[in-house]
């Protein structure tokens, strides 16, 4: 097989590697050591919920996380929540490989089964536990009893989280978390006294989340830290109220040319108009005709400092406004 397929024949080794240890009842820090020996790369296991963290580098050495996981490494969620993952640090490589998938999805596998029989069943998100850890009105023992029901350290810091769709969840504040997915609001990691608070940030920064599609550019998942003072805005832009004037330039313009809000946006959220132009992939020249056409249109500059402000006020208020 291997004469024929280099890949196929590799991904039977992993296969039957897996199984190995799987029937000599493996822990995790030899699965996480095989998965970072065949991969070449270093490997990390992250179970937020258990408190598991372990990394492997790929000469067989553990060794500490050094800081949080990247994204766009080739990973696999080990829970349906995503609060835990396996990772292979590989760096430049925008899909797995066949066989760093197979080592991803063989290992989890095994590694789900040693979880649930050396830590126990992840708790249970109970909806009642949210809701009071993250009551300011609730008695601080009864706060603290949630918390403690939720599997958090009352000593640690924990972070609410606001999803568009779905129930508030409530999470360990760990460097090296597995990020959230989808349209989410994230608040500031407090003592576990003050998740109220971090609820409530967390709920403001959802509101400049934004779909990522073409016309409602932006990011999906928002950091309340990140904010500054730009969260002031949300006191002032009410949803269904009548939107301030630079907004309906903005959504008058882009009814006129569909190519506007992407455009505006990349323009505001880079460094240069040459790094927007490379975001948007379109020539340097491209984007400085769109430019003076959304200008036309707005009725601002938008190649000077103030207009970029302006430009970056006008489109948060936007997704403000939107609701």
């Amino acid at each position: 097989m291997t004469a024929l397929d280099p890949d196929a024949g590799a991904a039977v080794r992993v296969i039957a590697y897996f199984d190995r240890l799987a029937e000599g009842r493996a822990g995790l820090e030899a699965l996480v050591r095989g998965a970072a020996v065949l991969a070449g790369v270093p490997a990390r296991l992250v179970d937020v919920e258990r408190r598991v963290r372990v990394r492997v580098e790929a000469d067989g050495t553990r060794r500490e996380s050094d800081g949080a996981a990247d994204p766009a490494w080739p990973s696999v969620a080990l829970t349906r929540g995503g609060a835990a993952a396996l990772w292979l640090e590989r760096a430049g490589q925008a899909e797995p490989s066949v066989v760093d998938a197979v080592i991803l999805e063989r290992a989890a596998g095994v590694i789900r089964v040693v979880l649930d029989r050396t830590r126990g069943r992840a708790p249970v998100d109970d909806p009642a536990l949210v809701e009071t850890v993250l009551d300011a009105s609730a008695p601080e023992a009864a706060r603290l009893h949630a918390a403690r029901g939720l599997g958090l350290d009352p000593a640690a810091p924990a972070r609410a989280l606001a999803p568009l769709d779905g129930r508030p969840v409530v999470v360990p504040a760990y460097p090296d978390a597995v990020p959230p997915v989808g349209r989410v609001g994230v608040g500031p990691a407090v003592p576990v006294l003050e998740l109220p608070r971090s609820w409530s940030e967390a709920r403001v920064a959802l509101r400049f989340s934004a779909e990522g599609t073409a016309q409602d550019p932006g990011p999906g998942v928002v950091h309340a830290d990140e904010l500054g003072g730009i969260a002031l805005l949300a006191d002032l832009v009410v949803p269904g109220a009548e939107p301030p004037p630079d907004v309906q330039a903005l959504e008058a313009a882009s009814a006129v040319a569909p190519w506007l809000l992407g455009t505006l946006h990349a323009v505001a959220s880079t460094v240069s108009l040459r790094a927007a132009a490379a975001e948007i992939n379109v020539h340097h020249s491209t984007l400085q005709e769109r430019l003076a056409h959304a200008e036309h249109l707005l009725g601002w500059p938008l190649r000077t400092p103030q207009g970029r402000f302006r430009l970056g006020l006008a489109l948060a208020m936007r997704h403000l406004a939107r609701g």
